[in-house]
């Protein structure tokens, strides 16, 4: 390989460009050390203590961690949320036991599920209609999981969404813990909450568990995270135990430092900086409020509705449902034109990358989502507002029949309603004998396979689901626009793997 065409190379090319980065990590590259970091890149020498045994500085950062955040224990995560998320089902749900879990749940979950052959009673998010996302967990249906299945021993729910939606996690865990049992909440994408007074985390919410990624929203290098426990309905030293299990056993110090520095850099100005982005944020989205196709939503148009406890407004979706783009040049304007095509996420996406030099966290089926922190500069807000009204301008050229369009509102499956086969966990859904079909053949059989777009990486498809024709339109849907599906063994998703009928 030549040396141009390392990695390293192309990311020092990419770094010295001029494309702006709407996406995670939170620091925006923005945030440095002022040491080389290959000097201090260790191990386990003396003086610096163990990550899985720690006595010294590690033992007293945590605790200090843990001061900061009223919990009980926090412990620092170098392989992510994942090691996290997986170990606090482990702690919580014995092998073979129930948990109960929002379906819109990453799929490190799933995987939790998996690797303990854990039964499962999946409760839904509402569904946000006028943007046909996933809204909030509705505590009713909690309390009404919990009565139906009385055996579970843990619940697990994500707020806030990928998206930015948070559930109103205080009322669930009143009712959860009327059961004795743990709530487990993956606040992955909230890890910014507890330095901010315009957002409720769930650990000053009742939850028993919860798991943030600090590289999604603050100062801190990818792959670092923390997981709090203030609950007495966790055993600390099961979890310990899958702690050391699921983490690796060279931990980073690099890592390690950088969740260290980025909690105490939170601690420090975290709360006057996050006030003032939220300062900005209503500014922006008062600005935009005048967009003519793209529309943009915020705490005061979703709250309130579809179990929308509250809205993180650093979270931008900018939403083209319903919006229309001319595929050639048509002069006449009084006929509706047979070449229009809708726009979905990865078009628009596109248009901000190409046009403007702006990258966005995701592209979806009819958004995209752009990530503000603390650590953006305000020629990121200019950039990206003049860039929205120059897009809508456009878009708003082609989109000539209003009534047309109307008409034309999409329903797009946000993952599968179907239920799992009774008595069936995914581990074994995994395993069932099975058979390769076309895609296009798969209505109304039970998938073999997990099947997600990443991101986000929420399963539109579990092992042991149906796959409904609603579902198997959209996948069609999605494969045809280029959307990056995953989970499935044929990498071109031609054919699926799905159960033998019997």
């Amino acid at each position: 390989m030549d040396k141009q065409h390392l990695l390293f190379e192309r990311l020092k090319k990419y770094a010295h460009s001029d494309y702006y980065p709407y996406h995670m990590p939170g620091h925006k590259r923005r945030t440095g050390w002022d040491i080389n970091p290959w000097q201090i890149d260790i191990t386990e020498i003396d003086g610096f203590d163990n990550l899985h045994h720690p006595e010294g500085i590690l033992r007293e950062s945590m605790d200090w961690a843990s001061s900061v955040y009223d919990s009980d224990q926090t412990y620092y995560l170098v392989n992510g949320s994942t090691c996290g998320i997986l170990s606090a089902i482990s702690a919580t749900v014995p092998f073979g036991g129930k948990l109960i879990m929002s379906r819109n749940c990453h799929k490190s979950a799933y995987h939790g599920v998996i690797l303990n052959h854990l039964k499962i009673s999946t409760i839904y998010p509402q569904i946000v209609e006028k943007l046909w996302i996933q809204g909030g967990i509705n505590p009713e249906i909690v309390d009404k999981s919990l009565n139906i299945h009385t055996d579970a021993q843990a619940v697990f729910i994500v707020s806030p969404t990928y998206d930015g939606i948070v559930s109103d996690v205080r009322t669930i865990a009143e009712i959860v813990h009327r059961r004795k049992i743990p709530l487990i909440v993956d606040e992955a994408h909230g890890a910014h909450f507890p330095f901010t007074s315009s957002l409720p985390s769930a650990l000053d919410c009742g939850a028993d568990i919860v798991i943030q990624s600090l590289h999604k929203t603050l100062p801190s290098l990818t792959q670092t995270a923390v997981l709090h426990v203030k609950s007495r309905y966790v055993d600390t030293e099961r979890l310990e135990r899958y702690l050391q299990i699921y983490q690796s056993s060279s931990p980073s110090y690099l890592l390690i430092g950088s969740i260290e520095n980025c909690i105490y850099q939170a601690q420090k100005d975290g709360a006057e900086k996050w006030d003032l982005l939220y300062k900005k944020l209503n500014s922006f989205h008062q600005e935009l409020s005048i967009l003519n196709c793209l529309t943009i939503p915020t705490q005061d148009s979703l709250a309130g509705k579809d179990a929308v406890f509250h809205y993180d407004e650093s979270k931008i979706l900018i939403s083209a449902r319903n919006c229309f783009r001319k595929e050639s040049n048509t002069e006449n304007k009084q006929d509706i034109p047979h070449d229009k095509k809708s726009v979905d996420g990865m078009w628009l996406a596109a248009q901000l990358r190409n046009d403007y030099h702006l990258e966005m966290e995701m592209a979806a089926a009819d958004y995209v989502l752009a990530i503000m922190t603390a650590y953006d500069t305000n020629e990121a807000f200019q950039r990206l507002r003049d860039s929205l009204f120059d897009l809508d301008r456009k878009l708003y050229r082609d989109n000539i029949c209003e009534q047309w369009l109307l008409s034309q509102s999409r329903q797009i499956p946000t993952f599968s309603n179907a239920t799992l086969q009774t008595g069936t966990d995914i581990a074994d859904a995994l395993n069932r004998k099975s058979e390769w079909i076309p895609l296009e053949n798969c209505a109304n059989r039970i998938s073999s396979e997990f099947i997600y777009i990443y991101p986000p990486g929420i399963p539109v498809v579990l092992p042991g689901e149906t796959i409904t024709e609603p579902v198997l339109l959209q996948l069609l849907n999605y494969k045809h626009r280029g959307f990056p599906i995953q989970g499935p063994a044929d990498i071109n998703v031609n054919v699926l793997k799905v159960q033998k009928e019997t």
